[in-house]
């Protein structure tokens, strides 16, 4: 008896592990990857007639730790090595951390902590040559240097695609001070992005085919005011050609320190042929920036042309010519001194 109450005993476990061990077997193992990407350049000052500034220097340096868990669960802690302003040092800072999460057979994941803002990353995907500058709305007003946008801020935020990125879409609420200005006050920004591959071509990713795609920002900055950007793009990307036009409007005034509202406006187009059966692709970009609508002479025009040669798929080269001209005159010697250059460009990632 004793025997036969043992056997039914350990059947019963058995039995009732086994449904455990099948569950245990079809939940993915997490899985953390280390990745990185790094702009490095040579850069030659052609106006610079009085110390002929030539440089090499790493531009950027960003190291990303992802991870991937059970139930739609995601993470990613980017850190961000720069040039510091004024002693010329590398330092580091957190660009992105946060946590995602993607409900079983949902079109959306949300994400917490300081996450990627709407626009810049989308337009980075499409314009594909960060490893040469910043995009036009973040490169701002080069007079009085200010950015209108930022590519990462301490928030909350939900990413969406529908029809196999045929809409594809993010929405955030953040703080609006940008990944490196700290958490502000309690004014927020929200912020959103929406793009519609109205033509498929051979590139189905979130930014292929020809797309129309809108984006706007309305918020206020740290101590009140208006920060407001509108932004309207009609982009067409295949496997060999990438063509863009935008146009945006700003809006800012302060009430800390008291600034009357200004408007102002940028207007970017760009291109890219990538040369069939080649490594080598040639890119155009002309940015016209105007801080002030209000007032005259005060329009920036920034001109960009190159050619890259994908050495491999982890090393990419290219070199260009960076050329900025102000509508009346460059307001300084220092200014007259960077607004051309020349550049050989690295970008390396693993």
């Amino acid at each position: 008896m004793h025997r036969r109450l043992w056997l039914v005993a350990v059947v019963g476990v058995v039995a009732g592990s086994a449904p455990l061990a099948v569950a245990a077997a079809q939940t993915p193992a997490p899985t953390v990857t280390v990745s990185g990407v790094a702009y490095t350049q040579y850069l030659y000052q052609l106006k610079d007639t009085a110390n002929h500034v030539n440089t090499f220097d790493l531009t950027r340096a960003y190291l990303n730790v992802t991870g991937r868990f059970s139930d739609g669960v995601a993470t990613r802690v980017t850190a961000d090595i720069y040039r510091q302003a004024g002693d010329g040092s590398l330092r580091y800072r957190i660009k992105y951390a946060y946590v995602a999460y993607t409900p079983v057979r949902s079109p959306l994941t949300f994400k917490l902590g300081v996450i990627h803002t709407p626009w810049l990353d989308w337009e980075e995907a499409l314009w594909d040559y960060r490893m040469q500058g910043t995009m036009a709305l973040e490169r701002g007003d080069q007079i009085a240097p200010r950015s209108y946008v930022s590519s990462g801020d301490i928030g909350a935020g939900v990413d969406g695609k529908w029809g196999a990125d045929k809409v594809n879409a993010q929405v955030a609420l953040v703080n609006g001070e940008n990944y490196n200005g700290g958490p502000g006050d309690q004014r927020k920004d929200v912020m959103g992005r929406v793009s519609v591959r109205v033509l498929d071509t051979d590139d189905s990713s979130r930014v292929g085919g020809l797309r129309l795609t809108g984006y706007a920002q309305i918020g206020k900055p740290t101590s009140g005011g208006t920060r407001n950007r509108f932004l309207g793009m009609l982009s067409y990307r295949t496997r060999q050609v990438t063509l863009a036009a935008q146009y945006a409007a700003t809006k800012d005034t302060v009430t800390a320190r008291p600034t009357p509202e200004t408007d102002g406006s940028v207007i970017s187009a760009y291109g890219v042929y990538r040369i069939p059966n080649s490594k080598v692709a040639v890119l155009g970009r002309v940015d016209v920036l105007d801080p002030n609508t209000s007032t005259g002479n005060n329009r920036q025009t920034r001109v960009i042309a190159g050619a890259s040669y994908q050495l491999s798929p982890n090393l990419r080269l290219l070199a260009d010519l960076d050329h900025v001209s102000y509508e009346g005159g460059a307001p300084s010697p220092a200014l007259e001194a960077v607004r051309s250059q020349a550049l050989f460009q690295v970008q390396f990632t693993f």
